[in-house]
């Protein structure tokens, strides 16, 4: 995403109007959260708040794990993965010790924790491929979409319908071999596990060191802001840490009023079962939607799913943001190559994060932070993924490198 210049004071008098799409953001995130806790609860009206939240930081911050990763591969620079190892280090020394006890706050927790087998490294490989050719992952995908980025509405919808046919698969990839849900903190004690993480994460920080000074003799530093003081934080860019410790805090804020992490891909099998419904087909046909919980889901609003309404808020908050950064402009001119990207890439993304048990978010982001073996094998196969994509990328986009902050 280019940024636009602008002036670098702080008076509120240099902030611009919010125009219709702020406007329409700031009364959705306010009325959403009032109605929401009246009908709900007030837990539902603050993750939905979490949500708005969560879409501002990372538009503001442009904290992409698609960009990250593709800079990685195809320049060998590693800033973005770096920041992300902060990210997961910060995440499990907050929820380590609160998932290790089982409650927070007072109130009873859990963390991520699938099994590690191979529906996870296939369903993930997929997820990886589809980062690079839908332009985005499962939170990239949220908040440039609610940011006005037209095309990601393409891969949104078809992330939607991914999604939806990994649940008639489900119950086939689950029957396949598996480790059981192991968690280090489990396996090695709270500070163990948390050790053994910060050794992991350290020795990835290496790696991607290495690898950039070989190829380029110096580390990338961070561009320069074009706005300092409230006016950054207002209307953005965000430092790319400033965005990964807002992250942290608001997973954490997530995990205390739902009582499990951040996740964003249930939500969409949800929608997509729903809207099936819509058009006469019954997804009750299906082993997932006879789960307990999903049976629940698919039975009640969409408004009552903790996940749903926490990415409705993201794209609300995404759509605030972008309005305060005076970019929000929506446009429908996409080359068909592109389309079609969005097309192969939203199917693997959607598909794939059903049966891997999560995306970058579910999976990778609170997977790992719940200290869960099958996160750890999720980011492999998903990197393996990305690498396979971004050699896939130039012929739908006709690029030589990798454009920078451009997607999720």
């Amino acid at each position: 995403m280019a940024f636009v210049q602008s002036s670098t004071t702080g008076s509120a008098s240099s902030i611009p109007p919010l125009g219709a799409s702020g406007v329409t953001a700031l009364v959705v995130l306010v009325l959403g959260t009032l109605t929401l806790g009246a009908i709900y609860g007030s837990a539902q009206g603050a993750l939905f708040l979490v949500g708005g939240a969560l879409g501002i930081s990372l538009y503001h911050a442009s904290f992409g794990f698609t960009s990250a990763w593709r800079v990685f591969i195809v320049e060998g620079r590693g800033r973005g993965l770096r920041v992300q190892m902060l990210l997961l280090a910060l995440a499990v020394i907050l929820f380590f010790p609160a998932l290790s006890s089982g409650t927070l706050f007072g109130n009873e927790v859990r963390g991520n924790v699938s099994p590690a087998g191979l529906g996870v490294i296939a369903g993930a490989f997929m997820f990886g491929i589809g980062m690079q050719l839908g332009g985005g992952c499962a939170s990239g995908t949220l908040f440039t979409a609610g940011g006005g980025n037209a095309r990601m509405l393409v891969t949104l919808f078809f992330f939607i319908v991914g999604s939806v046919l990994g649940t008639i698969h489900f119950d086939w990839w689950l029957s396949l071999p598996a480790l059981p849900p192991i968690a280090l903190y489990q396996s090695f004690g709270m500070l163990g596990g948390i050790a053994v993480s910060l050794a992991i994460f350290a020795a990835i920080t290496a790696i991607t060191i290495v690898i950039e000074r070989r190829r380029h003799g110096s580390l990338e530093q961070e561009l320069a802001s074009p706005r300092t003081g409230l006016q950054r934080y207002l209307r953005g860019p965000w430092p790319l840490v400033a965005g990964a410790v807002a992250l942290v805090i608001l997973n954490f804020l997530t995990l205390a009023i739902a009582g499990r992490p951040w996740g964003i891909t249930s939500a969409f099998a949800l929608w997509g079962a729903k809207g099936a419904q819509a058009i006469g087909i019954d997804p009750m046909q299906w082993a997932y939607w006879q789960m307990p919980g999903n049976a629940k889901a698919l039975a009640g609003s969409v408004f009552a799913d903790v996940t749903s309404i926490m990415d409705f808020g993201i794209i609300a908050g995404a759509m605030l943001a972008a309005s305060l950064a005076g970019r929000f402009a929506p446009s429908l001119d996409i080359p068909l190559r592109s389309v079609l990207a969005a097309v192969a890439g939203g199917l693997l993304l959607g598909y794939g994060a059903r049966i891997a048990y999560g995306c970058n978010i579910g999976a990778y982001f609170s997977g790992i932070a719940s200290g869960s073996l099958h996160g750890y094998l999720w980011v492999v196969a998903a990197f393996a993924g990305n690498v396979i994509g971004v050699r896939l990328r130039p012929w739908f986009f006709f690029e030589r490198s990798a454009p920078r902050r451009q997607d999720g």
